[in-house]
């Protein structure tokens, strides 16, 4: 009986873990889709002003450089590593500290410093790696303006020639079941010119540099803001299908659990019975 104690003491924890893990699967799927509307209204925007800053910087003359689009020789580089503050979302987090370790491995020729946003990276590469600086309450309220002050510090600091190059990597949300770890430079921003490009494609009112100077500082804040919008849709998709595949792992430890219990409690009533008739045997002998 001892036995069936244990395993009825096994069901109702499995079956308690079970419930956990499909309230935290719903809360989730929620929290998804408000995430997932977000970064998907935002990337066109987002894309399309990257596009036209690099098109801008590529007509520039170039006796009227940006501190923000010169190219320096590479020996100090901010890396931006974007994870979470929570766990239970699968490999969301370990994949991020993977790429990093291996940024930090590929170029060991810089020194690279760490800009990390999220507790669970800094917790983890803190220990073998140069933390700069963290910010762990980015996701207490994720705007435009939270994320701006951060990017206006590596900003200055690449202006002040601290840094020669700033890069980020983060989570590209897919799909709720995929996403894709990404790193993308944010400084220096490096033009582009095609031969279908040219300062005669566009009509400038202001000046040219004006604008240039007035973009480039909000596309530098927006590539962060959408890297951050992109991290959190991946959070809560990664967190949705691990605790779906928890559940159902759950449901099934659950079931087999239970067809124990009743093998085990068939095989006590059979002996039960079997001490019984052979007692009766034994006083009818």
């Amino acid at each position: 009986m001892a036995n069936l104690k244990e395993i009825r003491n096994r069901i109702a924890s499995v079956s308690s873990t079970m419930q956990i893990t499909s309230a935290m699967k719903m809360v989730s799927a929620a929290k998804l889709k408000k995430a997932q509307d977000a970064i998907t209204a935002m990337r066109p925007y987002s894309d399309k002003l990257t596009e036209l800053i690099q098109n801008l910087s590529g007509s520039l003359d170039g006796d009227t450089p940006n501190p923000f689009t010169q190219v320096r020789p590479v020996n100090k580089v901010l890396l931006v590593a974007v994870t979470s503050n929570r766990g239970l979302c699968g490999g969301f987090n370990s994949n991020i500290i993977k790429a990093v370790n291996q940024y930090v491995a590929d170029h060991s020729n810089y020194e690279v410093h760490l800009l990390t946003l999220g507790k669970k990276g800094d917790d983890i590469l803190a220990k073998k790696h140069s933390i700069a600086l963290n910010n762990n309450r980015i996701y207490d309220e994720l705007t435009f303006a939270n994320s701006s002050e951060i990017a206006q510090v590596f900003m200055d600091s690449f202006a002040n020639k601290e840094y020669d190059k700033v890069e980020v990597i983060y989570n590209s949300f897919k799909n709720a079941a995929t996403q894709l770890v990404l790193t993308e430079t944010i400084l220096p921003i490096e033009a582009e010119v095609t031969e279908t490009t040219s300062a005669g494609d566009y009509l400038f009112e202001p000046t040219q540099e004006e604008i240039i100077s007035e973009l480039l500082p909000k596309s530098i804040k927006m590539q962060l803001y959408k890297a951050l919008r992109d991290s959190f849709a991946s959070e809560h998709g990664a967190r949705m299908t691990a605790m779906h595949k928890a559940t159902d792992n759950a449901t099934e430890l659950r079931d087999q659990l239970k067809l124990t219990y009743n093998k085990a409690r068939q095989a006590a009533i059979t002996n039960e019975i079997l001490e019984i008739v052979g007692g009766a045997e034994a006083l009818n002998g």
